[in-house]
């Protein structure tokens, strides 16, 4: 075991100030655990609105509501001996590295459900086992200067410089707050995210050469971020209100709730 240095230190300490969550944040749609349960499936991504302090600042560096994903892995993982919730989701965090953690722990966040499209169960099974096999895998929180960036939510840098400062360094700390494992976990059954630059006829895009920069920066180094899962014409967005029947007539507005009242 090496010894503990003040690097190591310094690193944790950053990344405990980095992690800490804001006050005031409030939920648009807050996710019921069980309805999430009910609707994911071994494979799914799921996007979350975080409320730390590095959430912010990848928030904004991204232009992006989702500043952290985890992917599901059903029922993949054994139940606790303690007889705890089990473990569906398999997250990277700063300061942790990759780890198993209960759907509930997102019962207070706004959530969405990334699916990918014609998923067979072969490849599903082994995304979710390159996941599994990564747990307890731990990030060098050395590079301080990786996590210093994180420390201002809103840097003057232009928008097309904003995911370039995700990139700046790609020491491991940059890795722990990116989407970069669960990319990696899709790339192995060579599964698309995004588009593929081409102009052949009846085929994905990219129409600027900013947006054909942007793909090929993204793809050489592997820095994924959660908005790209979102906005990947391959991944299906699934919202658990209509997968089970929804029907707008059975609403009940205010103001009809006001005059039954009266």
């Amino acid at each position: 075991m090496q010894p503990d240095t003040f690097l190591d230190r310094i690193g944790r300490f950053l990344a405990r100030r980095l992690v800490q969550e804001s006050s005031g944040y409030e939920p648009y749609t807050p996710s019921d655990p069980e309805t999430l349960r009910r609707t994911l499936e071994p494979g799914d991504i799921l996007l979350i609105e975080g409320n730390q302090r590095i959430s912010a600042a990848i928030k904004y560096l991204t232009q992006s509501t989702w500043s952290h994903s985890a992917l599901y892995v059903g029922d993949a993982l054994p139940d606790p001996d303690d007889g705890t919730e089990r473990r569906r989701l398999i997250e990277v965090n700063l300061g942790e590295g990759c780890v198993a953690v209960p759907l509930s722990k997102y019962r207070t966040y706004n959530t969405r459900i990334c699916r990918a499209s014609g998923l067979t169960p072969e490849d599903r099974e082994q995304v979710v086992r390159f996941m599994i096999e990564r747990l307890g895998l731990k990030y060098d929180l050395k590079n301080i200067f990786d996590m210093l960036r994180y420390f201002m939510p809103a840097p003057p840098v232009p928008v097309r410089w904003r995911r370039r400062m995700i990139a700046f360094g790609s020491g491991d700390p940059t890795r722990a707050i990116c989407s970069s494992m669960i990319a990696e976990a899709y790339g192995q059954i060579r599964y698309p995210i995004l588009p593929e630059i081409t102009r052949a006829p009846g085929r994905a895009s990219a129409e600027s050469s900013y947006s054909r920069s942007e793909i090929l920066h993204i793809r050489h180094h592997s820095l994924y971020t959660p908005r790209d899962f979102d906005l990947s014409p391959y991944f299906r967005i699934v919202k658990p209100t209509l997968e089970y029947g929804f029907d707008y007539r059975s609403v009940t507005w205010a103001e009809a709730a006001d005059k039954a009242a009266d």
